[in-house]
């Protein structure tokens, strides 16, 4: 469904870029400075934030640019290959990046910098390099090379990025309260 929304074919790898609901200036300009090259080999699901909508890229060719989706979501999700994203996109935060773990999207995620932030997208997203989810790009280094060397190296890793999240064992969360509550109870008695 996602891919006859946008108008996209099933030739070529989708990106899926989020920036967030106010988007991000860093990665939309990266986006931008990098689709001549990507669309050779990709195509482009770009969700750039309100008001950031680029007029001049209407009608390319495998892009798309929405300022967000909501009920399309699933089916952009869906389709994609490779997601690029903050780490932390959400109001709610964190819940974004686990939403990519949980679907097993290879994915690129560029945080906040400490500069900008309270460093929570920072932590969030080297936490998930060091398990193997996500390949972390940060911002003060993002270019249009880095960009594109990135998003081909992880393209060419999604295998091996989508086995380890695949394996990567689920934690009973439910039994584990219930033996730490009856533990404590026991200690009390």
């Amino acid at each position: 469904d996602g891919l006859r929304f946008l108008g996209f074919n099933a030739d070529k790898p989708v990106i899926l870029i989020m920036g967030g609901s106010t988007g991000s200036v860093f990665v939309n300009n990266a986006v931008r400075e990098s689709l001549n090259t990507l669309l050779k080999e990709f195509q482009v699901a770009h969700l750039c934030g309100k008001g950031n909508l680029d007029e001049s890229l209407e009608g390319t060719a495998g892009y798309a640019q929405y300022e967000y989706v909501s009920d399309d979501l699933k089916d952009f999700f869906a389709m994609t290959d490779i997601v690029i994203s903050r780490a932390g996109v959400s109001r709610a935060g964190a819940n974004s990046i686990f939403e990519l773990l949980a679907l097993n999207k290879p994915n690129i995620l560029i945080p906040l910098s400490a500069n900008a932030s309270r460093g929570d997208q920072i932590l969030n997203a080297q936490s998930f390099e060091k398990q193997g989810f996500s390949t972390v790009l940060e911002e003060e280094s993002l270019t249009a090379k880095t960009f594109i060397s990135t998003v081909r190296n992880v393209y060419a890793r999604r295998a091996d990025i989508i086995h380890t999240m695949e394996n990567r064992g689920q934690i009973d969360s439910i039994t584990c309260i219930v033996d730490l509550i009856e533990e404590v109870a026991k200690k009390e008695k």
